[in-house]
C-alpha cells in the first residue's frame, strides 16, 4: 500500500465518505485527483479495508459512500504506530520563482510577493475557520480521544505554518524597497 491508500483509510476513520468527500478532504495536506483516489478505494475494497454502500440520487447516478472496516482500522494502526513517515516533499513553484528573483525588477518582485500574501491572508482566515467551527462542537478537540483531534493538530500546523509564511514576507518587502534607492555618485 502506498501512502495515499493510508490517507484515504484516515479520512474513512474519522468519518463514511464519498469518493468525492475523500478528494476534498485530503487537499488540506494531499494533492490527489480523482483518478487516483477511485482506483485506490477499489484495490482497498477488494482487499476488505473498506466497504461501500450504494445511496440513491435523483437525477444522477448512484453515490458510493466508503467506510473504513475493522480490518482497515487495524492496518492504519500498525502503520501510523510501526512505519516512520518518510520525509516531507516541498513542491513550491513561488519559492523556485523566488530563488532566481533577482532577475526581475523589484517592483515585481514586490507584486509576486504581495500576491502571495493576499492568497495566503484568505487562506488563514479559512483555517481560522474551520478551527473556529471545531472547537464550537460539544466534545472538546484537544481531547485526545476525540475524532476531531488529529484533524484540529492538523489545521493548528497548517494555520501556523501560513502564520510564518505571512511574516517572512512581511519581513522580505522592504527589502525590494530598498533595492529601488540608488546610490547617490560620488563626488
Amino acid at each position: 500500500m502506498n501512502a495515499l491508500s493510508y490517507a484515504l483509510l484516515c479520512m474513512l476513520a474519522r468519518r463514511p465518505c464519498s469518493g468525492y468527500e475523500l478528494t476534498k478532504l485530503l487537499q488540506l495536506f494531499w494533492q490527489a485527483q480523482h483518478s487516483q483516489i477511485y482506483p485506490l478505494l477499489a484495490k482497498l475494497e477488494k482487499d476488505k479495508l473498506v466497504t461501500f454502500e450504494l445511496v440513491g440520487q435523483t437525477g444522477k447516478p448512484d453515490k458510493k459512500i466508503y467506510s473504513i472496516t475493522d480490518r482497515g482500522i487495524a492496518e492504519l494502526k500498525h502503520w501510523i504506530q510501526n512505519q516512520p513517515p518518510s520525509m516531507q516533499l516541498e513542491r513550491d513553484e513561488f519559492l523556485i520563482k523566488v530563488y532566481a528573483i533577482g532577475l526581475i525588477q523589484p517592483e515585481a518582485a514586490e507584486g509576486l510577493f504581495r500576491e502571495r500574501s493576499e492568497a495566503l491572508a484568505a487562506r488563514r482566515s479559512r483555517l481560522e475557520g474551520e478551527i473556529r467551527l471545531m472547537e464550537a462542537e460539544e466534545l472538546p478537540v484537544t481531547d485526545f480521544a476525540s475524532k476531531q483531534f488529529g484533524r484540529y493538530l492538523l489545521y493548528q500546523r497548517k494555520l501556523r505554518l501560513v502564520s510564518e509564511e505571512l511574516d517572512w514576507i512581511e519581513w522580505a518587502l522592504p527589502l525590494f524597497r530598498l533595492s529601488r534607492v540608488v546610490p547617490e555618485p560620488k563626488a
